[in-house]
């Protein structure tokens, strides 16, 4: 018998099922001479490479793609201007848990403590378990003021990763809050635990200058994966369409099985803690994808949790000029109990 899920969860549920649509370019007929056609279980294949085109071709047969309006039961050649409709059958989303009431609401700008295994958009097979459907249920329910809307993320963080998470109800914020996450406006401070840094990392200077900090500015870009098509990594200097990135280490703990480490970061890319201390030779704790170096194994996903990363302490510019600063509370396991060392 399984264990029920806690109070504060969400337990698994089944969902509505979902449409996905998706129309045909004219780059998309691109083929290789040796297969000149496009076939649609191909290209779903490669749109949807979490199946290969024998599912597809499964899918097909069970009546849930459609062309142009048409229901298809076998493949067929595609041409461009297509219109195709995959309609998924209700599928089983783990349970999660459930978002709290937020740190702050002006009316427009929310944030919220996100806990760890809480996804913030739909990916990954989750459509409902996650922050925006959670905000969706309880405006349906009567619980948030419809006259307000809902407020969207304005950001994203890992399905893992917990702290600050910022919302907001109005485009405009969020354009103008999103750009500062995204860039050097906003000032961002997590909390993780990482693996002892490799002997020749740059890290093992936080060790022997007590109150040092190390600077990783590794450009992070996309590289082929084979279950996603692309993820993101380190990258090299080559890399022309890599984006700049800055991270501030500061060594808080440390024990021989793990170091607590605040990282300040300027810049929000992608999984970009996680990519750094890899770079940097000291992958996070648990953390099953990015390896030293920081690049990702094949045999991982971006939603794979294991780590301890937290977003602490924010501070940002709102639309009307003023500052905003906040801080989330640190998780048992992120903080420092009175001997000097984090609990683990």
């Amino acid at each position: 018998m399984s264990a029920l899920p806690p109070a504060d969860w969400l337990p698994a549920a089944f969902n509505e099922g979902w449409s996905y649509r998706d129309r045909i370019r004219p780059a998309d007929l691109v083929v290789s001479a040796q297969s000149p056609e496009l076939w649609l279980s191909g290209f779903y294949a490669d749109r949807y490479a979490h199946s290969d085109p024998a599912v597809w071709l499964q899918r097909l047969a069970a009546g849930q793609i459609w062309r142009n309006g048409q229901q298809l039961w076998a493949d067929v050649t595609l041409q461009a201007g297509d219109r195709l409709v995959w309609h998924r059958h209700p599928w089983q989303e783990a349970a999660v848990p459930v978002l709290p009431g937020p740190l702050f609401d002006d009316g427009d700008l929310v944030v919220f403590n996100k806990p760890s295994g809480l996804p913030v958009l739909p990916a990954g097979g989750f459509l409902r378990h996650t922050v925006l459907g959670q905000l969706e249920g309880l405006l349906a329910a009567g619980a948030l003021d419809a006259t307000a809307g809902v407020p969207r993320p304005v950001h994203r963080l890992g399905r893992f990763t917990s702290g600050l998470l910022v919302c907001a109800r109005s485009a405009g914020a969020r354009a103008w809050l999103s750009a500062q996450l995204r860039e050097s406006t906003a000032r961002k401070v997590y909390r993780a635990l990482l693996n002892p840094p490799l002997p020749d990392s740059p890290l093992q200077t936080l060790a022997r200058d007590h109150g040092s900090e190390v600077v990783v500015e590794t450009p992070i870009g996309r590289r082929p994966h084979p279950a996603l098509g692309t993820i993101w990594n380190a990258a090299g200097p080559a890399d022309r369409q890599a984006l700049p990135s800055h991270s501030c280490f500061r060594l808080v703990a440390r024990r021989p099985e793990s170091w607590l480490v605040q990282v300040a970061i300027d810049t929000g890319r992608p999984h970009q803690i996680r990519i750094h201390a890899a770079a940097a030779g000291a992958p996070l704790l648990g953390d099953r994808l990015y390896r030293p170096g920081g690049q990702a194994g094949p045999g991982a996903l971006p939603g794979d949790g294991g780590y301890c990363l937290h977003a602490h302490r924010l501070k940002l510019s709102r639309p009307d000029g003023r500052l905003l600063e906040l801080e989330a509370p640190l998780p048992p396991a992120l903080q420092v109990c009175h001997q000097g060392q984090p609990r683990l």
